[in-house]
C-alpha cells in the first residue's frame, strides 16, 4: 500500500503519539470513526501486542494506522482530530502567543515563507512613510528601553516587491506595532496580515475615529502629534511592550 511521503510523515508522528497513549478502547474508538473496526479487530498482533506490552507493538501500531490511512485519505483527518492537542502540528509556531485552540496550517499563495524563523527581539512597525518620521523616532525609542528593536518596511530591500518585504518583517516579527492614523490602506493589509499570522497587534492613533470599526473594540494608544504628547505615547508603548516579555 502506498502513501505520499506528506502523509507518511504524518502518520509516523501519530503512530508515536498512539503507541504511547492509546488503550484498547481508544483503539475500538478510533476504528469506529473511521470505519475501520474491521483493521483493528481484525490485525492478528495490535491489541495482543497491547495487553501484553510486547516489544513488536510499536510495528503493528504503525502497520494498523498505514492500513487505516491507505483505506481512505480523509481518515488521517480524522485522526489527527482525535488526537487534537496530543500531537505537536506540522511545521512551527510563529505566533506571538501559542494558541489553545485548533490549530491550523496554510501556505501562503501570494507571499514566500521567509527562510528566517521569529526574531523574538523584532518588532514590526507599519505606518504612513511621509510625515511620520518623529512618531517612528518616538517608537523606536520605546522598543530600545523595552530591550526590543523597532523596524519598518523601508529600512530593508531584501526583494524585488515592497509587500514581500512587509510580509516577511510581519513574520519574523514578535508583536507589530500599528498607526491607523490617517486611515492609509496599507496599514490596514498589514495589520490584516499580523492578525492572521497570530502576532500581537498594537494600535496607536491620532484620532480614534480613524481606528477600523472592525477592530474598535480592541485598546489603542491615542496621542498628539506633539512633543509631549508623542512622550506619553512613548511611555505607555514601553509598558505594553514590557508586558510582551514578561
Amino acid at each position: 500500500m502506498y502513501l505520499d511521503p506528506h502523509s507518511g510523515k504524518r502518520v509516523l508522528q501519530i503512530a508515536r503519539v498512539a503507541g504511547d497513549k492509546f488503550t484498547e478502547g481508544k483503539w475500538l474508538e478510533l476504528g469506529l470513526l473511521t470505519n475501520s473496526h474491521d483493521i483493528v479487530t481484525g490485525h492478528s498482533r495490535l491489541l495482543r501486542s497491547l495487553s501484553w506490552g510486547d516489544p513488536d507493538y510499536p510495528d503493528n501500531v504503525l502497520a494498523v494506522l498505514t492500513q487505516i490511512v491507505a483505506r481512505d485519505e480523509a481518515n488521517l483527518g480524522i485522526i489527527e482530530n482525535y488526537l487534537s492537542g496530543e500531537i505537536e502540528p506540522e511545521g512551527e509556531n510563529i505566533s506571538t502567543e501559542k494558541s489553545k485552540g485548533r490549530l491550523i496550517t496554510f501556505c501562503p499563495a501570494v507571499f514566500d515563507v521567509p527562510e528566517e524563523g521569529v526574531d523574538p527581539k523584532l518588532i514590526a512597525v507599519m505606518m504612513p512613510f511621509d510625515g511620520f518620521s518623529p512618531v517612528y523616532e518616538a517608537i523606536t525609542g520605546a522598543c530600545q528601553i523595552a530591550g526590543l528593536r523597532a523596524q519598518r518596511a523601508d529600512d530593508i530591500w531584501d526583494h524585488q516587491t515592497i509587500i514581500q518585504d512587509v510580509f516577511s518583517l510581519i513574520f519574523r516579527s514578535r508583536a507589530v506595532v500599528c498607526d491607523y492614523t490617517g486611515r492609509n490602506p496599507n496599514v490596514f493589509y498589514e495589520a490584516g496580515i499580523a492578525h492572521t499570522l497570530g502576532k500581537t497587534v498594537i494600535p496607536i492613533t491620532q484620532h480614534p475615529s480613524d481606528v477600523p470599526f472592525d477592530v474598535s473594540h480592541h485598546r489603542y494608544i491615542r496621542y498628539l502629534n506633539n512633543s509631549e504628547g508623542l512622550e506619553t505615547m512613548k511611555k505607555q508603548l514601553i509598558r505594553k511592550l514590557q508586558s510582551l516579555r514578561s
